[in-house]
């Protein structure tokens, strides 16, 4: 959503007011249920931050988070599937935001988890950023998989 923000030049005092305008079913319900406790004015007055912190409380509880975090915490590739175990690993890092805090972890994290076939090969190259992790962790199972063919 935030990117959306940025990429529309939604302005600062209009994101509650655009990200609740997209949101259905059980979602809009609550809403609609904060807005008749809050009332108009000040539901929509709220900011972006104490929205999200709402929102993450109602939908992505403690217990939740928990458990997520102790997936990523456990995620590997399983068998030569890197496709699958990149996606969901992109999903985990943006859910659990407080077990991996900075780049350096979220590659070290990655490459902890890929198969030892790639693994040394991705550590000696030493990524600088997640995505050079993922695209070389990419690029060396291509290679590792057209070799056992």
């Amino acid at each position: 959503m935030e990117s959306v923000f940025h990429i529309s030049g939604c302005a600062v005092e209009n994101q509650v007011k655009f990200a609740t305008c997209t949101m259905l079913d059980v979602a809009l319900t609550w809403w609609n249920g904060h807005v008749r406790t809050l009332g108009h004015d000040d539901a929509y007055a709220m900011t972006w931050e104490t929205f999200k912190k709402r929102l993450t409380k109602k939908y992505f509880p403690k217990g939740e988070i928990k458990k997520l975090e102790i997936e990523l915490w456990n995620l590997k590739v399983k068998g030569n599937d890197i496709g699958s175990y990149t996606q969901r690993f992109q999903e985990l890092v943006l859910m659990c935001t407080k077990l991996l805090s900075d780049e350096t972890e979220k590659i070290d994290k990655y490459i902890s988890g890929i198969p030892d076939n790639i693994h040394g090969n991705v550590m000696s190259a030493r990524p600088k950023t997640l995505d050079f992790a993922i695209e070389l962790a990419n690029e060396l199972m291509d290679q590792k998989l057209r070799t056992y063919a």
